[in-house]
């Protein structure tokens, strides 16, 4: 029997590789004989930099940054040779530079230097947070050489346009008497008057993974869709939606963009740092789910094995039209793959099809802080219930 194990993580819980690693353990005390394959998954927030940067073979390095809300933070930065880069994904990267023999690709995880993670909930407010350390961790990853950056922007705590990371890259925002304004939160921005100087352009090639389509601005824009996670109040909403939009209507005259850039699919990921590196910098935005699944090599995976569990911290109807295990689970479906997915919480109204199994991990009415502490436990007893049974 040979299983492969791809699970996304457990927010707040458990990480990807630990997922995997609960249920593989377990299965091979259960049954020494099988063949096990583990594939952590990543959406481009937490574990996407190590998960990357490990399945190919790439070396990780801590940088010491600014997080968030300005203090020092250690982030780690992945350095990948490019010929350990599947070609696949290599060709979804598309890096111009890439027939060098020993070029590394950098992987960033946002998450990481500018990550709502970072911060307790009451220190969460967008207001008075930056991607400042995001941008530092791009230009290391500049100085070190890297023929492009790929970076992922899941789980940020901020709503700055990106203008934080830009300021660590050369773009500087004055004040009317031309002082330069620093950090660029949105709690500053009424003192913005204008900005000076570009990113260098020496720098790589920048490629965020991202499988968000929401403009910048409006209904389905960064502040009034992911705001509210990040601590911002109802009420300040029109506030924050009116600063956002001369900002970025100042960015792009900056530029010499147009302002229909704020319009575009997936300008609003990650609080508009998208938007703001497209902007200034020449960012390209990249289908995060399908990198990642040309990066790992999914579809090989998936093909060469007879059982396939999956899951992660939530499971609904939305996730087999969506990305990570929903995606996992379809494919393996379509070769007529078993699927077992376990979820901290499965929230289906509909049979699911023939031949996956859905199983919550957590037992009824069980408290929210219990359940978060007690995923490993809860996991492995769900796992050998529903394989052994």
């Amino acid at each position: 029997m040979r299983v492969l194990i791809a699970f996304d993580k457990f927010k707040d819980s458990l990480t990807a590789p630990r997922a995997c690693a609960i249920t593989a353990g377990m299965l091979h005390d259960r049954n020494c004989d099988w063949t096990l394959e583990t594939c952590p998954l990543a959406d481009g927030g937490e574990g996407f930099c190590e998960i990357l940067t490990t399945s190919a073979a790439g070396s990780l390095q801590t940088v010491s940054v600014q997080g968030p809300r300005g203090g020092p933070t250690e982030a780690r930065l992945g350095l990948v040779p490019f010929s350990g880069i599947p070609r696949a994904a290599g060709v979804i990267l598309a890096l111009p530079q890439a027939t060098r023999a020993n070029a590394n690709v950098a992987v960033i995880e946002m998450a990481q230097a500018s990550g709502l993670q970072l911060l307790p909930p009451d220190q969460r407010d967008p207001w008075q947070t930056s991607t400042t350390g995001t941008g530092q961790l791009i230009r290391v990853a500049a100085e070190s050489g890297a023929i492009g950056v790929l970076l992922g922007v899941g789980g940020s705590a901020t709503n700055d346009l990106g203008l934080g990371a830009l300021a660590a890259l050369g773009l500087e925002s004055r004040t009317v008497d031309g002082k330069i304004l620093t950090p660029p939160i949105p709690a500053n921005w009424p003192s913005i008057a204008r900005f000076q100087g570009h990113p260098d352009g020496s720098f790589p090639p920048i490629r965020i993974a991202c499988d968000v389509t929401n403009p910048l601005l409006g209904p389905q824009g960064a502040a009034t869709i992911y705001g509210p996670q990040k601590g911002l109040a109802a009420q300040d909403l029109p506030r924050m939606e009116a600063g956002a939009a001369r900002l970025a209507s100042m960015v792009c005259h900056h530029c010499r963009k147009p302002e229909a850039m704020m319009a575009a699919p997936g300008a609003g990921a990650a609080g508009g740092i998208a938007f703001g590196l497209m902007v200034a910098a020449g960012a390209r935005l990249l289908p995060g789910f399908d990198l990642v699944s040309a990066w790992l090599d999914l579809e090989t995976k998936i093909a060469a094995a007879d059982l396939v569990i999956t899951g992660e911290g939530s499971f609904d109807d939305s996730s087999l039209s969506g990305k990570g295990p929903g995606a996992v689970a379809q494919r393996a479906l379509a070769l007529g793959k078993p699927v077992h997915v376990f979820a901290g919480r499965v929230g289906t109204t509909h049979p699911p099809p023939r031949g996956l199994h859905l199983h919550a991990i957590t037992p009824a009415d069980t408290p929210l802080e219990q359940a978060l502490r007690e995923a490993p436990h809860y996991l492995a007893a769900a796992v050998s219930r529903a394989v052994f049974a």
